[in-house]
């Protein structure tokens, strides 16, 4: 099966420039790129999309080139944006970088190149000779991440404004070094794919191409990877295993087949939802077990059954707290609750247990250890500090 059929099948194909000449040219091995700005130490489940696009490339036979952007991260990229990164010091810059490169190195066993190492040396002047005289400023104003900003009324940096050359010159330079003739991208990056494959043409006189993956949102229309705590990092640092699995766990309903299909490496055919509960259940496995490893995904799963159980287990998440601490204190503590009075309206609807045990006087004491559950998807095991 074509390696453009299997994107499309499973739902990574959102728009390519040339789609016959793409076709034909990957019948051949070849050399392709991806993108990641090193905006926090850690890559998040919006991510993944382009992370098993790559992922799928490179068990098509293509060579799969990862771009940390080191050199990109100190400028920002505008698209998706309201409104101006944070400037990235050295060190911060050098934290993330490592951070998401073990991230990426998960997926495939590609090539990791920084675009600092080109992207620094360049000279203003030379990169308004050579690379900004080819770009036209009206087209740049009608660019979809310029655009929005502009009738925001949010403002565009000079800086931001300037991303497209970067990113274009990224291309350009990976053309010239390592033959690559292939950037994908996210839907919001289609215009920098574009500039980089003109400016290819104009200095180079060679052709390449490019392939954008949808912008995912959910069911319910929200972004994907986000939750009502925050973004779904793929650190463990960050998200545990058991969390991360949780997240899959707790999907819609609706987006399970889809999410089978994008985010696990199932056959097809084994990607269509039959008992719900047993195919969130084979989502939360396989997703977590790309991320975080088999073993990992394995111990989340025990975890899961042995909390809905009524049991203990060493892999949920884990609070240390004094006995005896009031319920309240110690949703607080697990992060459950933001505040006492958040938690007192927890266990005022009802939505709190201990073991067995609902909950639903504030004033309770919780005696020694055991499993706090908040709501029904959300146990924590209580330690004694």
């Amino acid at each position: 099966m074509h390696v453009l059929d299997i994107l499309k099948e499973r739902g990574f194909f959102n728009q390519c420039t040339d789609e016959e000449g793409l076709r034909a040219h990957l019948d051949t091995p070849r050399t392709f790129y991806i993108g990641f700005d090193p905006t926090a130490d850690s890559l998040h489940v919006g991510s993944l999309v382009q992370l098993m696009a790559m992922a799928w490339l490179a068990r098509a036979g293509h060579r799969a080139i990862a771009v940390v952007g080191g050199g990109t991260a100190k400028v920002g990229d505008p698209s998706g944006r309201d409104s101006t990164r944070d400037i990235l010091d050295a060190e911060r810059l050098r934290a993330n970088k490592e951070g998401i490169s073990k991230q990426i190195a998960r997926f495939c066993d590609g090539k990791l190149v920084d675009n600092a190492d080109w992207l620094d040396g360049l000279g203003y002047i030379e990169v308004l000779r050579t690379i900004g005289r080819h770009f036209s400023v009206n087209d740049m104003l009608r660019a979809e991440s310029v655009r929005q900003r502009l009738e925001r009324q949010q403002g565009l940096s000079f800086i931001e404004f300037n991303y497209v050359l970067l990113q274009s010159y990224d291309y350009l330079e990976l053309y010239r070094r390592e033959g690559c003739t292939l950037q994908v991208g996210g839907g919001d990056q289609w215009y920098n794919i574009v500039s980089g494959m003109d400016l290819i043409r104009r200095l180079e006189g060679g052709q390449s191409f490019g392939l954008t993956t949808p912008l995912l949102t959910t069911a319910s229309g929200a972004k994907m990877g986000k939750t009502a705590a925050g973004a779904v990092w793929l650190s463990a640092e960050r998200v545990s295993a058991y969390d991360y699995f949780q997240y899959w766990i707790n999907v819609d309903d609706r987006d399970v087949p889809r999410f089978l299909r994008l985010f696990t490496f199932l056959p097809i055919e084994d990607c269509n939802m039959g008992d719900i509960r047993q195919a969130k259940r084979t989502l939360a496995i396989e997703a977590t077990a790309v991320v975080h490893g088999r073993a990992a995904a394995e111990a989340a799963d025990e975890a899961a059954k042995a909390a809905f159980a009524g049991g203990v287990s060493d892999d949920m998440p884990t609070v240390t707290v004094t006995f005896p601490v009031g319920v309240l204190a110690a949703l607080v503590a697990s992060g459950a609750a933001a505040s006492n009075s958040e938690a007192r309206r927890m266990v005022e609807g009802n939505a709190v247990r201990f073991g067995e045990e609902r909950i639903s006087d504030p004033k309770a004491q919780l005696a020694g250890p055991g499993v706090l559950w908040a709501g029904k998807k959300k146990p924590f095991r209580l330690e004694p500090a």
